[in-house]
C-alpha cells in the first residue's frame, strides 16, 4: 500500500464465511435441486463464487464470464464491456449470475439481458455486496450477502487497480 492508500475493515473473513453458507442454503431452496448453470462475472467474484460454489450441488455447471466496468478506476465508466469472444450456452438452463457488488446496477442488468436473449429459462442474481444507492439500471439482487454505504471497497475478490483482490476480508480504501 502506498502511503496516499489505505482502509479499514468493513466485514471480517469470519461474517463472510458465515454468510456464504447461508446464501448457498437460500439458493438451494430457491432452485428445488433443479439443474443449474452458475456463471461467476469475472474477475471480483472470482473468490466468492468459488467459496459459494463449494457450498452448492456437484451437478452445477460453472462458467466464467469476462465483463468490465470500471476500467482501473473508482467510479463505474458506464459502459460494460464483454471480453469473452463467445458467451455459455444457456439455451433452456437455468442460470445463477454470480457478481462481486450491485453499485451502478449496469453490469448486472446488461448480463442478465443477455443471457435472457440467450435462452435461460429462469435467472436469478446473487451479490456479495450491493451498495445502498441509487442504480442507473433497473436491476436487483435475489440474493445479497451484506448491504453498504456507498463507499469504495477491496478484498476478497474486490481491486483497486488490480491490486488487493487477495484480501480474506472486505476493506473500505481511502484514497489521500
Amino acid at each position: 500500500m502506498t502511503p496516499s492508500e489505505s482502509h479499514s475493515i468493513l466485514i471480517t473473513q469470519s461474517q463472510i464465511s458465515t454468510r456464504v453458507r447461508e446464501l448457498a442454503e437460500e439458493i438451494l431452496a430457491q432452485h428445488n435441486g433443479q439443474p443449474m448453470t452458475v456463471i461467476l462475472l469475472l474477475k471480483g467474484a472470482i473468490l466468492f463464487a468459488a467459496d459459494l460454489c463449494r457450498h452448492l450441488p456437484s451437478n452445477i455447471q460453472i462458467e466464467c464470464l469476462s465483463v468490465s466496468s470500471y476500467h482501473g478506476g473508482t467510479e463505474s465508466s458506464g459502459t460494460v464491456t464483454y471480453l469473452d469472444a463467445q458467451l455459455p450456452d444457456v439455451s433452456g438452463r437455468s442460470v445463477l449470475l454470480v457478481d462481486d457488488i450491485l453499485d451502478t446496477g449496469l453490469t448486472l442488468y446488461s448480463v442478465s439481458q443477455k443471457f435472457k436473449e440467450l435462452g435461460a429459462t429462469h435467472l436469478s442474481r446473487c451479490v456479495l455486496l450491493s451498495k445502498k444507492k441509487d442504480r442507473l439500471a433497473e436491476v436487483s439482487a435475489e440474493h445479497v450477502g451484506f448491504e453498504i454505504n456507498d463507499e469504495f471497497v477491496i478484498g476478497y475478490g474486490l481491486d483497486y487497480q488490480g491490486r488487493y483482490r487477495n484480501l480474506p476480508y472486505i476493506g473500505v480504501m481511502t484514497l489521500s
